[in-house]
């Protein structure tokens, strides 16, 4: 079987090298086509060196640009690299527009669609990911899902149990994999902090950093955290936050703006957090698997088994609720149950993939 994986930000990079790494230690015949959606050296090309992955053998350089401009660029050109590469299957992770394009290009060809990550919903139509995620979902042929809950949603999508495998998230697997190469790497003096005695913050979602209100309501609960708290508040800024930031002229005070972070850095700094405040998913996961006390500053969440298990709290954006969640998480016990697997997802998808390729 011949494998082709598509990928293109920081998030699919992570989740997708356990897998990759397995393919490599089986001599399994695949690439990597690379689309470009994330551009700057931090998020995205320092990757393959920290992470010790093959180079992309295609790379696509899409760039920056509108849902539809950036989703027509990967389509046509992963379109041209696949007729070119001819796999048997195609995987992609998530739910950004690599994803979404990555599938139909694949799906229009008859090429097989392998989706990692499969059955996460917010139910929240308005959020891009949630489109994107759906529709790989209907059109993969192998739907790798996480948990039982997100088998239990394909399910009640329509979705025949025969294409459906719960595997675990590969983002145990990544951190297992990760956080020891961070801690021998990287220190926390470079950000003059000590273990459990910060706060680490991410805003990057669209439906917040584009809406000023929500924005500016994010920004006004991290500074009522970072003044109860007295604890340096950590934000490493995402390029187009900055941009939005500096546009609706946004000027937090008394938090730590920080340039966009590479992986192990950012994963050192998660390992360490005494709470993080985020609007990732991936990071809601991560905090979970680490035990560190996570509060989500969106109003839904497609991963509700970190509530469940205590790990996390959904904020919303309000200034109050954001300082009262933050209060509850500091509060709780951090001995939660990982509810996204034992770290061998990336073998057991892999295991699939070529033992079907055999059937």
């Amino acid at each position: 079987m011949k494998i082709g994986i598509i990928l293109g930000t920081r998030p699919e990079f992570i989740k997708m090298a356990p897998i990759i790494r397995e393919l490599e230690a089986r001599k399994a015949d695949f690439f990597l086509l690379h689309t470009g959606q994330h551009y700057s050296a931090n998020l995205d090309g320092i990757f393959f060196e920290q992470l010790n992955l093959p180079k992309p053998r295609h790379a696509l350089g899409v760039g920056s640009a509108s849902h539809a401009e950036q989703t027509a660029k990967i389509l046509t050109s992963a379109e041209k690299v696949l007729l070119e590469e001819k796999p048997d299957c195609v995987l992609v992770q998530g739910d950004t527009n690599s994803v979404l394009a990555g599938a139909l290009a694949a799906a229009k060809l008859q090429v097989k669609v392998g989706h990692v990550e499969a059955g996460l919903r917010s139910y929240d139509r308005t959020m891009p990911e949630e489109i994107n995620r759906v529709i790989a979902d209907h059109c993969a042929e192998y739907l790798f899902a996480p948990t039982e809950k997100a088998k239990a949603i394909l399910r009640g999508e329509g979705i025949p149990a025969a294409k459906i495998f719960v595997t675990g998230n590969t983002i145990v697997d990544a951190v297992f994999q990760n956080v020891e190469i961070a801690r021998a790497r990287v220190s926390l003096s470079n950000w003059r902090v000590s273990p459990n005695q910060y706060v680490l913050v991410t805003v990057h979602r669209q439906e917040n950093i584009h809406n000023k209100e929500r924005f500016t309501a994010i920004l006004e609960g991290l500074e009522k955290v970072a003044a109860e708290l007295k604890l340096p508040v950590l934000y490493p800024v995402h390029p187009h936050s900055r941009k939005m930031m500096e546009q609706f002229k946004l000027k937090p005070a008394g938090l730590t703006l920080l340039e966009p972070l590479d992986y192990l850095s950012f994963l050192l700094l998660e390992n360490h957090a005494r709470l993080i405040l985020t609007d990732s998913g991936g990071v809601q996961e991560e905090s979970c698997v680490l035990k560190v006390p996570c509060v989500t500053l969106r109003d839904n969440t497609e991963r509700p088994e970190t509530i469940e298990v205590g790990a996390n709290l959904l904020a919303g954006t309000a200034p109050d609720k954001i300082m009262d969640c933050s209060r509850e998480m500091l509060g709780r016990d951090r001995s939660w149950a990982n509810p996204f697997g034992d770290g061998k997802a990336g073998k057991k998808t892999v295991s699939i993939l070529l033992r079907s390729s055999h059937g």
